[in-house]
């Protein structure tokens, strides 16, 4: 990732964090949270926004990486996870991922590409299918 996107997305994260999602949680008319996982080489905690969608109570994430031919580090460290932790405005909530797929995935893909067209071009752009993530808050 290069320079500037790591500043960014870690100014993004402070101020989230700092004003409890006052600030941070909306970008570009889409709804952030802050997904806390565990880095699967180093150990440590990571924090990443993520656009997210609802389905009911489960928050949905897409895995697209802006387009690029590989999965994004956090849904690669989701792989090793039974629990996660996500930060929605002021709320802190555990949360259980677990990738759609078939009909499910079917249904979550026409939700996200109903509200961002740009993962449709994301899909165009690569070979890989890009994962779509459930969180059910547990």
């Amino acid at each position: 990732m290069n320079i500037w996107l790591r500043l960014f997305m870690a100014t993004h994260v402070l101020v989230y964090r700092l004003t409890r999602g006052f600030l941070g949680s909306r970008m570009a008319g889409q709804s952030v949270l802050l997904l806390h996982t565990i880095g699967r080489k180093s150990g440590k905690n990571r924090i990443t926004p993520i656009n997210y969608f609802r389905d009911g109570e489960r928050y949905v994430v897409v895995a697209s990486n802006w387009g690029r031919s590989n999965n994004p580090s956090w849904y690669i460290n989701l792989q090793n996870q039974s629990a996660v932790t996500i930060q929605v405005k002021n709320k802190v909530i555990k949360a259980r991922p677990e990738d759609a797929t078939g009909a499910e995935y079917q249904k979550l893909w026409k939700l996200v590409t109903g509200k961002n067209d740009y993962y449709v071009r994301y899909q165009i752009q690569t070979q890989r299918t890009i994962p779509i993530v459930i969180l059910i808050p547990e």
